[in-house]
């Protein structure tokens, strides 16, 4: 079952993917910012160890970074939509993990620079497009996966302290 929710969450990120490339295409219209390799540098540094210089433009990389990323980072979200973790705050939650796992891996390996140094404009652009992702996952993942039946605690006890049976009282933790 959780497997099964991880693919679809796989699927359900490489839709997000597609979302956040069309807005990042209409955004560079408008910002007439240039495409970022970024993501192909991080990839060619974890995978080999060298670091290639800020021209480098490993397109090939660049995509299979960006498409792998967010398919890995979906299927955390399947997962999450199968543990009943869903809905915007879920949406909200990932994008925050998605902006993590880039800004990690970019910055573990040198390629890129903590977003603190970064124009206020390029702060925008990213974490609108990684919400843009993370949305649209979270909508495709929570429409596929099916969540988890709950489940009682073996010593019949609630997650509310409450035993079996008992019911119109909550819990410390409700």
């Amino acid at each position: 079952m959780w497997a099964r929710a991880a693919v679809r969450g796989m699927v359900a990120g490489l839709a997000g993917v597609a979302a956040m490339t069309a807005a990042e295409k209409l955004e560079q219209q408008v910002t007439h910012r240039p495409d970022s390799y970024v993501p192909g540098r991080t990839l060619t540094a974890l995978t080999t160890g060298v670091r290639l210089p800020e021209s480098a433009r490993p397109l090939l990389r660049n995509h299979l970074m960006h498409w792998g990323t967010g398919a890995l980072v979906g299927a955390l979200r399947g997962v999450w939509a199968a543990a009943g973790l869903r809905g915007w705050r879920a949406n909200a939650w990932h994008t925050s993990v998605r902006l993590s796992v880039d800004q990690t891996l970019e910055n573990a390996t040198g390629v890129g620079s903590p977003p603190w140094t970064w124009s206020r404009q390029d702060q925008v652009v990213d974490v609108a497009g990684k919400a843009v992702y993370s949305f649209v996952t979270g909508a495709v993942a929570d429409r596929l996966v099916v969540p988890a039946p709950l489940r009682r605690a073996r010593n019949g006890w609630g997650r509310s302290g409450s035993p079996r049976g008992r019911s119109g009282t909550r819990g410390l933790w409700d």
